[in-house]
């Protein structure tokens, strides 16, 4: 595949971090900081 073809840019929509803490019976933070570890896990 051709570079001219590829995306500039990427954007990921991070949402629901905070229900699925709720939903494990964790604090909201939780979520949001599991989600860094996925994103993280994502750009690697």
């Amino acid at each position: 595949m051709s570079e001219a073809v590829l995306p500039r840019h990427v954007a990921i929509i991070m949402d629901g971090n905070g229900r699925w803490a709720k939903a494990h019976a964790l604090q909201v933070a939780m979520g949001h900081r599991k989600g860094v570890e996925t994103l993280r896990a994502i750009i690697r």
